[in-house]
């Protein structure tokens, strides 16, 4: 067979495979009546839970606008909090069907581990905290200090090479968990915390006296976060990819948690085809037509997911920075509903 012919034979049965294999996640969770959704033992603004047991934050947003799209009931999710060491095995092993949890989006996650990011929900960068030092002023005065990082993360590999690169060195020191991290700091066990910069500002509000503490404007690394599936079933990957597109094209279109019932009345092509109005776009994810405003009605469109959690409106006041809409500035682009 001609290696052209031979490609595409071998394409279309891949192809076949993967849709053969495609719904064995959307229903297992259709059975089951939830999503179960992996996310962090506590980072406030991404994935935190309250006293009374109630999770919140932009990752578990994610999430409950996946149950919408699935179930049209954003609380048909059952939250599994994962460590950064236990994470990727627990959605290998399935006991999970996506994983929502700041997680950096590498080659070798890919690869070696048989999984795939879905998309960019959070352009973040690795950056340095420590307790305020008007004399310090930038990550290259930190040679030879402490640095607490936490381990499974991209952190430690960062870390390494940054300080490496620059004729520095360091004494590195790891803990499980985040939170042992931030404590470590304060009690003065290490001279610096290093982690992306989203946990930074998390783990700052932790601390006894937050005005105290500084994070340097150093970013020394990319670290795009977004939601990850298996790659053994295509078709699930293509419903939380798109259910993470849905909520970025809901912002260009302006369509929100107030505007959903205009949108529904909406005349205009590309919102009607959002909406399910026009076009079939939810057969070919094994769902309505509906999904996109079901998950928009449910958590509010990107905008009001990262403001509400992470943004001007919560207690981290993040700047949206490199996370505005590509046509205000910033990097955040997704393929378009059609």
């Amino acid at each position: 067979m001609p290696r052209i012919l031979h490609s595409l034979a071998l394409a279309v049965c891949l192809s076949g495979a993967a849709g053969a294999a495609g719904g064995a996640t959307l229903d297992d969770a259709r059975k089951r009546g939830a999503v179960n959704c992996g996310v962090s033992q506590g980072l406030q603004g991404f994935s935190d839970k309250d006293a009374a047991g109630a999770w919140s934050g932009f990752d578990v947003d994610f999430c409950r606008a996946l149950a919408a799209a699935v179930f049209n009931d954003p609380a048909k999710v059952n939250f599994v909090p994962l460590s950064a060491n236990d994470r990727f095995e627990a959605l290998r092993a399935k006991r999970i069907d996506v994983l929502s949890r700041n997680s950096t989006w590498t080659l070798e996650r890919e690869s070696a581990l048989g999984l795939l990011f879905a998309a960019i929900t959070y352009h973040d960068g690795q950056g340095f905290l420590l307790l305020r030092n008007p004399k310090t002023v930038s990550a290259l005065e930190l040679d030879g200090k402490s640095i607490c990082v936490q381990e499974g993360t991209t952190s430690r590999a960062n870390l390494a090479d940054y300080f490496r690169a620059n004729s520095m060195t360091y004494k590195e020191a790891p803990f499980a968990l985040l939170a042992d991290a931030r404590a470590a700091l304060e009690s003065g066990k290490c001279d610096v915390f290093t982690a992306d910069q989203s946990a930074l500002y998390a783990e700052r509000l932790k601390l006894a006296k937050p005005a105290e503490a500084q994070i340097l404007p150093d970013v020394i690394s990319k670290e795009p976060l977004g939601p990850a599936a298996r790659a053994d079933d295509l078709a699930w990957f293509n419903v939380v990819k798109w259910t993470a597109f849905a909520l970025i094209n809901a912002e260009e279109l302006g369509i929100s948690t107030a505007t959903v019932p205009d949108a529904l009345a909406s005349t205009k092509p590309d919102v009607r085809r959002f909406t399910g109005a026009e076009g079939n776009l939810g057969k070919g994810l094994g769902l309505d037509n509906a999904w996109a405003v079901r998950a928009v009605k449910a958590v509010g469109n990107y905008a009001e997911v990262f403001e509400r959690n992470i943004g001007s409106r919560s207690k981290l006041a993040i700047p949206r920075g490199l996370n505005q809409l590509w046509s205000q500035g910033g990097i955040l682009y997704a393929p378009p509903l059609r």
